[in-house]
């Protein structure tokens, strides 16, 4: 995100987050047994590098990483607090952790290391277009040959607009997310109303092309929250 502002009501009740995920609001479980299987798919555990930007409190992604850890993680976020949970969640991890205070499109443009992996979780849908595109650009430009940028976020049916989406959403939220108090039901439905921009799956696909990463592979979706593997190559290679 390019300022603190969407992640605002986060960084402050970083608990809503949880509250959501504890009840599988936004299909977490069945998000990260897939990215689970997935990351068992490369051949070179103990060795990869992964990024993780806008990496919250790596809550859902640490137990992935257990069983196919990587030699280096750095995570970036905005929130000091989510952080603080993160480093606690990843301190049984066997190879080097880097946690960053800062923001995620800062951090893929700025890197100077080659990753093996790119992973973002509910957060690219926070940047207007050219700061999407700007995102993929960095991404092909820093990923390893055989690297792989994992992409969680919520996408746009095709030909859907911006507004027709939000309806749907926001109606999704007031009539499934029954343990949220409703004074913190209606900040996040705000948040979601004010600051959520997301793509369709063929824009995306059409920003990573640009950016050399060819191959795209729809890994999981769950309604509105989809699991994208995007590539140079076949996606099966490690």
């Amino acid at each position: 995100m390019t300022s603190a502002e969407p992640t605002t009501i986060f960084t402050r009740s970083w608990s809503l987050y949880d509250l959501l995920t504890e009840h599988n609001y936004m299909f977490h479980n069945e998000i990260y047994s897939g990215i689970r299987d997935l990351l068992e798919l490369r051949n070179d555990k103990e060795h990869y590098r992964l990024l993780d930007l806008g990496c919250g409190n790596a809550r859902y992604l640490t137990p992935c990483l257990k069983r196919s850890p990587p030699a280096l993680y750095e995570g970036v976020d905005l929130s000091e607090a989510a952080l603080a949970e993160a480093r606690e969640y990843l301190a049984e991890l066997t190879g080097q952790v880097i946690l960053t205070h800062g923001d995620l499109l800062e951090a893929v443009e700025s890197t100077g290391k080659t990753w093996d992996i790119l992973f973002t979780g509910f957060a690219i849908h926070h940047l207007m277009p050219d700061e999407k595109a700007r995102f993929f650009r960095a991404a092909g430009r820093c990923l390893s040959e055989n690297g792989w940028l994992i992409l969680v976020d919520v996408v746009r049916e095709e030909n859907q607009d911006r507004e027709s989406y939000l309806d749907g959403y926001l109606k999704f939220m007031r009539e499934k997310w029954t343990h949220v108090p409703q004074d913190q039901l209606e900040e996040a439905c705000t948040h979601v109303h004010d600051y959520d921009y997301p793509e369709c799956l063929s824009t995306l696909q059409e920003m990573a092309g640009a950016a050399g990463l060819n191959c795209t592979r729809l890994i999981s979706r769950h309604a509105q929250h989809y699991t994208i593997l995007f590539s140079r190559s076949a996606p099966t290679k490690g």
